[in-house]
This record gives C-alpha cells, structure tokens and sequence, in this order.
C-alpha cells in the first residue's frame, strides 16, 4: 500500500474519525484507525460499540489535485500515534508506505517516522450501502433539532431509552423529543419526505453530541437512512453510523398541558440573567431550586434562599402578563439549560398551577416546546 496526499486534507479526515476511536474499547483493534486506499480515494474509519465515522478524501477536488502515486491496500494504525504524527509533520506533502508485516513508513520533508500497524482482517466489517429511502435535511436544521433536546436526555442507565432522542417523521414532520422525567424537550421541521415510511427510533444522545460536532457546514445537505438497529447519517465525504436504543419510548404528549392559567412573555436575555444571579445563592443540595413569583400585571420576582450563605430577590419587567398570579419553584440549572438553547428574543412561560408541569415557547416559533416540572418547596 502507498499513497502521497496532502497533510491538510489526511489531518482534516483524521480528525473527523477520531471522535469515535477508544481506548477503553473491549476490542483491541477498534484501538487503532482503518485506513482503506482503493483508486479512487482514501477512506479512514473510527469506531467502537455505539458509533463509526468514515472520513472519504477524494482523489481531486475540482482542480486541486489531493492524492498521487496509489497503491492499493489496507492497514490499522495505533492510535493516538498516527494522528500525533501527521499533525507535526513538517511539509504539506505526506507519503505513506506500508512494508511487509504491516510495517508503515510515513515521510514529510526531512521527517521519518515508522508504525507498525496491524491488519484489518479482524476489523468489524462496516457496510454502508446508501439505499433510496432516505431523509434528506439541511445541516443547520439538523444541528438546531440537536442543540434544542438533547441536553434533555438522563444522564442515569437506569432507564436506558431516556439516554435517547426520540426521532419520529410521518406526515412530511421530522420531530426529535428527549426527557429526563423532569423535563421535556420537543423540537419539529417540516422536511419533504416523499418515499419514507413512519419512522420511530431512539438514538443515544451520546451519539447526536459527536454528529453535532463532525457536521460542522450549515450549506450541506445531510443524509439520514435507517440500517439493521443502526441510522446512517452522510454527507459526499463524511459518514457517521451510530447503533440505536431499543425499547418503547414513553409517550410524551399526555405530559404537555392542553391549557394554561397563566402567561407570562419576557425577554429571554434578562430573564437568563436574572436566574443566573439568583442561582448563585441556591442550594447545590436541592438541585439549585429558586422561586418565580409575578407582581401584578407587569413584572416578576425572581428569588433564592439558601439557610446558611444567604438569599437574593431580584424584579424582572415582563412585556406581558395575562391570568392568575402564581408563585413557582423550580431548578434554575433545568431552566437555564432550557432558555440558552432558544434562538429568540423572547419567550412565553405557560402555567397551569404552582404544581403543574409548565411551557415554554417562543412567540414566533411553533414547532418548539420546552416543559419543566416544578419542585415542592414547602
């Protein structure tokens, strides 16, 4: 095997599949890269138990010439040698030679470095064969479905499938859902889905974090197909597969109320500001609980005590306030989460009752619905 290829466009693949490589892995070779060079590009590939990420380098792009002087093959290289190597390298140019017995001879300049590798017989065979039935979103929708849910999921094994995002499509509507039983968080797109039957699956929210990350190009189209308990997410050159949850995922609607009590709109800015000052005198202890109270019908007070550092209150102006008044406790932490991921100005909190899980929206935006649960402070 050899190939010569340019140090910026190895390092940028490298990158990408990284992600998915561990060392606590029970596998011993999922340790290491797979590197595949057939004529017409290089494919590298990272994996373990949950996910894998293939990396394609192209032989040209447009006019740029990438890729030279092939010879096919395959190799596993160790990890996290090989990426340290290439990084340091000193010229752009980087040949790569693999001798007998998996001995790698990478060259940059004056620079010389030898791996021993090992082969890539006893690497998990990963088919990823595109098929018709498929999704077809933009990056930046994807990205935003994402970031507005899945700080919901629990963080606890004890009920696995709410380590997940709920994914359903149907009626032309992609909708990702994630709750901890404490919260809820629901984010919708519209998507045209013409040969795609109903979809319902559960994908770890580990998962999601890593394709966030190697996705990282707002004007891609993004692909998504469902394999063999896996789902296929893919773009011309990066692919990332990830195994999903199984299990029946709880039904969430009945949780949402169907009226409230209470409407308060606020600007989302303020409102996350005052709640970090107020958060800074709850109690660690009691999961950071602090108390909303409103003031007549233009303003809210926002309120922490903790018996032995102190208490604050702070009075926040509303732009509105319609219904009852209410006075409410909940975890600071679960509502700062909720309000840093909503792209909007402003938002609507909708309270059915001091001990009634309430809503958060924004005004010029339906298809986002965050819910909390209170917490009994007395």
């Amino acid at each position: 095997m050899k190939f010569k290829v340019k140090k910026k466009y190895l390092l940028s693949s490298i990158q990408a599949v990284s992600t998915a490589i561990s060392s606590r892995t029970v596998i011993p070779i999922l340790t290491g890269m797979k590197i595949d060079v057939i004529q017409s590009k290089i494919i590298l590939t990272g994996s373990n138990s949950d996910i894998t990420i293939q990396s394609h380098i192209p032989i040209q792009i447009d006019d740029e010439v990438i890729i030279t002087d092939i010879e096919t093959g395959t190799i596993v290289l160790p990890v996290p040698h090989f990426p340290e190597i290439i990084k340091k390298l000193p010229e752009e140019i980087v040949t790569i030679i693999v001798e007998e017995n998996f001995k790698t001879v990478i060259t940059s300049g004056k620079a010389v470095f030898t791996l021993y590798g090992q082969s890539s017989s006893e690497y998990p065979q990963i088919k990823i064969d595109e098929g018709e039935k498929q999704l077809n979103i933009k990056c930046q929708d994807l990205k935003t479905l994402i970031k507005q849910t899945v700080f919901a999921v629990s963080p606890m094994e004890t009920r696995p499938i709410l380590t997940g995002v709920n994914i359903t499509i149907e009626n032309n509507l992609v909708t990702f859902t994630a709750t901890d039983s404490h919260r809820l968080a629901l984010r919708s797109f519209p998507i045209q889905s013409h040969h795609l039957d109903p979809i319902n699956i559960v994908i770890p929210g580990k998962s999601l974090q890593e394709l966030n990350k190697i996705f990282d190009n707002n004007d891609d189209t993004i692909h998504m197909e469902l394999l063999n308990n896996q789902v296929l997410f893919y773009t011309e050159n990066t692919y990332f597969l990830s195994r999903l949850l199984s299990g029946n995922y709880p039904e969430t609607d009945r949780l949402i109320p169907t009226e409230s009590k209470t409407v308060i709109d606020v600007f989302t800015k303020d409102l996350i500001q005052t709640i970090e000052r107020a958060a800074l005198l709850s109690s660690p202890d009691q999961n950071n609980v602090i108390r909303l109270d409103t003031i007549n019908q233009n303003g809210i007070e926002i309120s922490s005590n903790s018996p032995e550092i102190g208490n604050v209150k702070e009075q926040l102006g509303a732009i509105s306030i319609k219904g009852e008044e209410i006075k409410i406790s909940f975890s600071s932490r679960y509502m700062l989460d909720t309000l840093r991921t909503i792209d909007s100005e402003r938002v609507q909190i909708n309270f059915t009752g001091p001990m009634r899980p309430f809503v958060i929206k924004t005004p010029e935006e339906e298809n986002i619905l965050q819910l909390i649960l209170p917490v009994r402070t007395y």
